[in-house]
């Protein structure tokens, strides 16, 4: 065969095989810096529109409390005390995140507990979010119209909501932003390596790791980044960025920094996450790694079909042998396809993306209660979209399809995916809503625990319109008592295949149902669950101690607290002082944590000898109690002072029945000073008020509140 007759058929072969690595004539058409700005534009736009219901919504009880609503800390807004607080603590929320601590405490200080400006802030990261991964994907592909699909379809995608929507899951956001800066900072250092522009990404991707350790992948995924499209693997054909190629053992040293970075933020996760950590004995490795198999099939799924999204609580049970068996099955015929069609390389690299940056949170390390969750997709299904996108447009390059045949179905999809987010976003309106979804989802009886606890607690877990259906706090109570004995009921089974893990949640239900019962006066069935709720505490308690001793002690003050409702004084001191002993305990060993429930213990032990009419115990238990609060109140006296403040009313009124009428006076003047000057903040103050106002006016006319 002649030069000319094999340059004819190579050309020949061109036209029908095409270059998928190449620019595309939708990236041709789809280019320039005005047009790719005017692209960001709508779709931050688009984003923003699409999420701005949210911003009528209140927080959530679920980890929002922890998190912001009622977190001393982060109610001191930008303080050097929050900031020092934000890098040193690892026990609330049972992580180390500094950056959204410091987010969230920006955040009080600017719109302090309205949740509008917190919503705001959340979907403004979520744009800039899709945003840079549209600019990013555009830079290093030359693809501008799968770029934009990627983009879009992450910015409106159903499964994104639990990002957006939970305040508490501004992490979430917030390390994806410093997770794509670091990829941008890396393409630029891979076109010029060095050690100025390796600095910046190793600071960018400690600081996604400050604000979640999900990205400690970020290493493996730019090593993919390298082999699609940065084509830095030996070998590769040219790449868009013009990065030059390096042996594969070069690549792996390369990252060495920032797998140091990673293992560190590991190592500090693990020793944070140590209480919450679920042993092996209570989640089998068998049933954690079903559950890692079914849980990648079922993201796929709600990808493609997200309908029945919720929170996810994990039965700790062995799943149906059909469900592992098919999703295992699934993920191998994926990877085998994608082996096969490796020369397009963005499919391994878009499904080893899905794969790997899912690992840390797939239950093979079972932290807390959750299966899987949505939030855990939104750095992972970025890699799925690539696929999709580059797919289609190869499909439509090889098929000469014109540009509006593609447009118009890709803006269908993204429409329907904008109502379904819409519809999803729905759901957290408010705490109550949110699990009574998550219950039309699947019944769990963790849902059933959570409706109940709202029911219970309607100011703050439940929005108005919610709180008019039920018209009266009867129907209310009765709802919650419902919902209490059906979680029971699913528990009970549980408990007996797997103690380790529903042992425990029964006796929080058990005693969650006490305290329906005695709301309605039902002291006999009241007494009953809360002596269960006792017993398998105790049961656990002689077990893991560290634990559960601090749950004994709660269980024994609600004990005490019915013994005082039905007159059975005697067996009310017993079990106070048995909490109290459990208390000092605890305090002794962990001063930070405990002193407060110990302050709480020592006020139920001086109302109890208050009405025995035994003074002098009663003035030494609140004199401790008071001792207490002075110190907690100096630390933190926005939650503190209150209390404080109560517990000096209540000494008032010892010392003015046992006729000290001038430190009765002296205690009344000093908690009524403290609350006068919060009542002016908050007008809950105002009820306190006239009561301490009422009892010093009893007490100047001789009379002795009672």
């Amino acid at each position: 065969m002649s030069r000319v007759q094999t340059l004819a058929k190579t050309r020949a072969q061109g036209r029908t095989r095409p270059n998928f690595d190449a620019p595309s004539k939708t990236g041709s058409f789809l280019s320039g810096k005005k047009l790719n700005a005017a692209l960001c534009v709508l779709l931050a736009v688009v984003t923003t529109a699409l999420y701005s219901p949210i911003g009528r919504y209140s927080f959530v009880v679920y980890d929002d409390q922890e998190y912001v609503t009622a977190n001393s800390h982060i109610h001191a807004g930008l303080a050097w005390s929050t900031v020092k607080w934000a890098f040193t603590s690892t026990k609330t929320a049972t992580n180390w995140h500094p950056l959204p601590w410091l987010s969230h405490a920006l955040d009080y200080q600017l719109f302090g507990l309205n949740p509008a400006g917190h919503h705001f802030d959340s979907v403004l990261i979520h744009a800039l979010n899709a945003v840079l991964l549209f600019l990013l994907l555009a830079w290093i592909t030359r693809r501008a119209g799968p770029s934009l699909l990627v983009a879009a379809l992450f910015a409106v995608h159903p499964l994104n909501v639990e990002s957006v929507a939970w305040v508490s899951e501004r992490k979430n956001v917030l390390s994806t932003l410093f997770f794509l800066l670091t990829i941008g900072a890396y393409v630029r250092y891979t076109q010029k390596p060095e050690w100025r522009r390796y600095l910046l990404v190793a600071a960018l991707f400690a600081a996604g790791l400050m604000a979640k350790p999900m990205v400690i992948t970020l290493p493996f995924v730019l090593l993919l980044l390298d082999y699609w499209p940065l084509g830095r693997t030996a070998g590769s054909p040219a790449s868009a960025v013009e990065a030059p190629q390096l042996t594969g053992s070069r690549l792996l040293l390369e990252k060495i920094p920032l797998l140091v970075l990673s293992t560190a933020s590991a190592w500090i996760t693990l020793i944070a996450q140590r209480t919450a950590e679920r042993t092996f004995e209570e989640f089998p490795l068998a049933i954690r790694v079903e559950n890692a198999v079914v849980s990648y099939a079922l993201y796929l799924w709600k990808m493609l079909w997200p309908v029945r999204l919720a929170l996810y609580p994990h039965s700790a049970i062995a799943l149906p042998a059909w469900q592992w068996i098919l999703s295992a099955l699934l993920l191998i015929s994926v990877t085998a396809v994608v082996v096969i069609f490796r020369h397009k390389r963005y499919l391994p690299v878009g499904w080893f993306w899905f794969l790997g940056t899912l690992v840390p949170v797939i239950g093979l390390v079972q932290v807390g209660e959750a299966s899987m969750a949505d939030r855990y997709a939104y750095i992972p299904l970025i890699g799925i979209f690539v696929m999709i996108a580059c797919g289609i447009e190869d499909w439509a390059e090889a098929k000469a399809v014109r540009t509006v045949w593609r447009v118009l179905p890709a803006l269908c999809v993204l429409t329907a995916l904008g109502i379904a987010t819409s519809r999803q976003m729905s759901y957290w309106e408010s705490d109550y809503d949110l699990w009574l979804h998550s219950l039309a989802v699947g019944e769990s009886p963790f849902a059933h625990n959570a409706v109940g606890g709202d029911l219970l607690a309607p100011d703050l877990a439940m929005s108005r319109q919610d709180r008019e259906s039920f018209g009266t706090k009867q129907k209310r109570l009765d709802e919650a008592w419902l919902h209490f004995e059906r979680a029971l009921e699913l528990r009970r089974p549980l408990a007996q295949r797997n103690p380790g893990v529903h042992l425990p949640e029964m006796a929080t239900t058990l005693t969650s149902l006490g305290t329906v019962d005695q709301l309605q006066n039902r002291t006999d069935e009241a007494r009953q669950v809360y002596e269960e709720a006792l017993e398998i505490r105790r049961q656990l308690a002689g077990q893991n101690p560290d634990a559960y001793l601090p749950e004994v002690a709660t269980t024994l003050i609600s004990l005490g607290t019915l013994d005082r409702y039905q007159n059975r004084m005697d067996h009310a001191r017993e079990v106070y002082e048995e909490a109290l002993k459990i208390r000092l305990q605890l305090a002794q060993q962990n001063p930070s944590l405990y002193l407060p429930d110990l302050a709480k213990t020592l006020i139920s032990m001086g109302a109890l000898d208050l009405m025995q009419n035994r003074m002098d115990e009663g003035r030494q238990h609140y004199e401790q109690a008071l001792v207490i609060d002075r110190q907690l109140a100096q630390q933190n006296p926005a939650e503190y002072l209150p209390e404080m403040a109560r517990t000096l009313a209540n000494l008032g009124t010892v010392e003015g029945r046992d006729s000290r009428i001038e430190s009765s006076r002296a205690h009344y003047q000093e908690a009524l000073s403290l609350l006068r000057k919060l009542s002016q903040g908050d007008n809950k103050y105002a009820g306190d008020v006239a009561n301490v106002e009422a009892s010093l006016e009893q007490l100047e006319k001789g009379t002795p509140s009672r």
